[in-house]
């Protein structure tokens, strides 16, 4: 697997519970009760809820039973100030390791298929959405990587970088 796959977008509040959570944790072996996360942070028992259920979406703690522990996962974590930026961090690594599948599934001519390339954005590992899989093809045709082209045959993707 590629370090791509182990790294982590998480905001700013996501990040002060989860070093919290790291400080708690020896103290708390059998899980940190939500209740004193909430009281040391100073958070409203809504915000530390959805904060926890973001970082268990994310496969950094365990959130069960309004107690809260470390997974054991080793992710490399990278903060950004805003959903938006974990967003746009996301979309980036995804484009990147949908133009790594290019590179992949080409022949010795630089093509690939249309519809073979957009099977696998959509059906393999990086199990992409329509909306996101045709915004990484657009975006990698904007920065002159990848082309579309018409051929007697069928559409194909011409990857020019």
């Amino acid at each position: 697997m590629d370090l791509i796959d182990y790294m982590i977008a998480i905001t700013k509040n996501e990040e002060v519970v989860l070093d919290q959570i790291k400080i708690f944790d020896v103290e708390y072996p059998d899980g940190i009760p939500i209740g004193v996360l909430r009281k040391e942070l100073g958070f409203h028992e809504y915000d530390v809820v959805h904060i926890l259920e973001e970082l268990q979406e994310k496969e950094l703690v365990v959130f069960k039973d309004n107690k809260v522990s470390l997974s054991n996962i080793e992710k490399e974590i990278n903060t950004v100030n805003s959903k938006k930026d974990v967003e746009k961090l996301e979309l980036n690594m995804k484009e990147k390791e949908s133009y790594e599948l290019i590179q992949e599934l080409v022949d010795d001519k630089n093509l690939v298929s249309k519809y073979t390339l957009e099977g696998h954005l959509l059906y393999g590992d990086l199990k992409l959405t329509n909306f996101r899989m045709y915004h990484i093809i657009l975006s990698l045709q904007n920065k002159g990587l990848l082309k579309s082209i018409e051929r007697d045959d069928g559409e194909y993707y011409l990857l020019v970088g």
